[in-house]
C-alpha cells in the first residue's frame, strides 16, 4: 500500500495557516507532516498552496485529530470497522494511535519514538535478524532500521493500523529507498504465523502485544515457548507489559510474564515497563 504524501493538518496548524493569511502574509512556514519538516505554504484568500497543488481552507477541526486529504477534503485519520482506530497528535511530532480511545503508546514524558528507541537498545539490534511481534505503527521496526538491524520481520494483525501506517509519515515504509529492503511487513496474527518461522533463525525479539485482556493469546505459555524456539541462543527479547494497577486488576502481569518465560527457556528481569529476557 502505497504511503500519503500529501498535507496533514492538526487544529492549531489550520489556524495558523488561516491567521498568517488574515494577517496579509504571502506564505506561511512550518511543518505539514506532523514534525518530520518543515515547508512553505503560499497563501491566496481562498486556498493555500503546497507542494504545488491548492487547497481549501478547512472547516473548524476537532482537537486531538490528524487530517489528511482524501481528494475532496480533509478526512479524519480514522476508521471505524468494529473498533474506532484514530491517529492521535502528540506534542513531540510523531503521533500515537488509539482503539475506542485507548492509547496505544506511551507518550506522557517523551515522544513515542524516543520510548520505542530506549526500548530497541534492550536487544542491541545492529546486524542482527529482528522478530517484531506485533508492528503497530512501526516505531520499534524505525529503530532497528536506524540502529543498523540487518533484516525486521514485522506482522501486524489489525488492516486498519496497517492503513494508518500509510498515513504517518513516521511509520517507516518497507519498499522506500530508506528501508535499503531490510524491513519485511506482513499482514498476519504473529501467534498463528510464528508456527511458520524456523528454529533459532532470529537473533532478537521485540513484542509488544496489546494488553492481555484483548489479545491473551499473545501472553500465553504456548507463544512464549514459540518464540524460545526462534530465538538463538543467548539472544534478547524485550516484551512490553505497561504497568497495570495490581490493585485493581489483581494481578502482576509483569510478573507472570517473567515466569512464563522463564519456564520457555529465558532467563527474565523486569526492565523499564516490560521484561527483558535472553535465551539460555
Amino acid at each position: 500500500m502505497p504511503h500519503y504524501s500529501g498535507p496533514l493538518l492538526t487544529r492549531p496548524i489550520a489556524e495558523e495557516l488561516q491567521a498568517a493569511r488574515d494577517a496579509g502574509s504571502g506564505a506561511w512556514t512550518g511543518s505539514l507532516n506532523l514534525g518530520r519538516s518543515d515547508g512553505e505554504a503560499l497563501l491566496e484568500a481562498e486556498a493555500w498552496i503546497w507542494r504545488e497543488q491548492r487547497y481549501p481552507y478547512p472547516a473548524k477541526l476537532k482537537d486531538r485529530t490528524i487530517y489528511h486529504w482524501d481528494g475532496e477534503e480533509f478526512a479524519p485519520v480514522s476508521r471505524f470497522s468494529g473498533s474506532l482506530i484514530k491517529l492521535v497528535p502528540t506534542q513531540w511530532g510523531a503521533p500515537t494511535f488509539e482503539i475506542d480511545g485507548i492509547k496505544m503508546l506511551p507518550t506522557m514524558k517523551a515522544s513515542p519514538i524516543e520510548d520505542a528507541r530506549v526500548k530497541v537498545a534492550l536487544v542491541e539490534p545492529r546486524g542482527k535478524v529482528v522478530l517484531d511481534t506485533c508492528g503497530g505503527l512501526g516505531y520499534f521496526a524505525a529503530c532497528c532500521l536506524e540502529a543498523g538491524a540487518s533484516a525486521i520481520y514485522s506482522f501486524e494483525k489489525n488492516e486498519d493500523v496497517l492503513w494508518l501506517r500509510t498515513l504517518n509519515p513516521w511509520s517507516p515504509d518497507p519498499d522506500a529507498a530508506s528501508s535499503g529492503g531490510r524491513l519485511r511487513l506482513t499482514h498476519a496474527d504473529v501467534s498463528q504465523a510464528i508456527a511458520q518461522i524456523g528454529d533459532a533463525s532470529v537473533d532478537a525479539l521485540l513484542h509488544d502485544p496489546p494488553r492481555f485482556g484483548i489479545a491473551g493469546e499473545l501472553y500465553s505459555q504456548t507463544f512464549y515457548d514459540h518464540l524460545a524456539r526462534v530465538l538463538r541462543r543467548g539472544g534478547r527479547l524485550f516484551h512490553y507489559t505497561g504497568s497495570p494497577n495490581k490493585l485493581t486488576s489483581g494481578r502482576d502481569v509483569p510478573r507472570e510474564v517473567a515466569k512464563r518465560l522463564e519456564k520457555a527457556g529465558f532467563k527474565a528481569q523486569q526492565a523499564l515497563d516490560g521484561v527483558l529476557a535472553s535465551k539460555r
